[in-house]
């Protein structure tokens, strides 16, 4: 993210800048989204969104960088418990929809092959990390730790808004997600055990 100005004033328009600049890529994608939207959500005015973030490609990275900082922080790996890492994701899809969308709208306009960002914009190298040593102490199954991650990733976004089947919302009763909840955790915990007999 740029620097937040220092004003309470700025900070203020910064912030509702951010929140209605994630709200409009989420629904629309880059292409799709429109500046004078943005503007008029966080009531501010162009020369002011540009002197914060340069243009509409850098006010994305700007917005998608950070929806990534915070899954990263929001549902840091427990790498011995993959299980409940793929169920918190699963929360915190449901709760923020518009960070998976915004990674979406970043595979289809801008990466549709290979990694989703660049190498040196990656997050993943402690995750990668983790699986490695938990693999090496025989806690998970063997394999290229980031195929047991990206795995891992794809199982808690079954009911995420990219799901090509049915995409889940927090409206549905709590027996629902509890029922997804725990056949998520069985699923994982089953792909990613260790085979006895290797």
């Amino acid at each position: 993210m740029p620097d937040q100005p220092s004003s309470s004033r700025g900070a203020a328009t910064y912030q509702r800048i951010v929140d209605a600049a994630t709200q409009e890529f989420a629904e629309y994608g880059i292409a799709g989204a429109r500046i004078e939207r943005i503007v008029a959500a966080a009531r501010t005015n162009k020369a002011q969104l540009y002197g914060y973030f340069g243009n509409k490609e850098q006010l994305f990275d700007a917005i998608f960088f950070a929806s990534m900082e915070r899954i990263a922080n929001v549902v840091p790996i427990d790498a011995t418990d993959l299980a409940d890492w793929a169920v918190r994701l699963y929360d915190e899809y449901l709760s923020r929809p518009d960070l998976i969308r915004l990674a979406t709208w970043a595979r289809l306009e801008r990466r549709p092959t290979g990694h989703l960002v660049a190498d040196h914009d990656r997050y993943d190298d402690h995750k990668l990390r983790a699986i490695a040593e938990a693999q090496a102490a025989g806690r998970i199954r063997q394999g290229d730790p980031f195929d047991v991650m990206a795995m891992v990733i794809a199982m808690s976004m079954a009911w995420s808004p990219v799901s090509n089947v049915y995409a889940a919302s927090p409206q549905e009763p709590t027996s629902v997600h509890d029922q997804r909840r725990t056949l998520l955790r069985d699923c994982v915990r089953r792909a990613v055990t260790p085979d006895p007999g290797a």
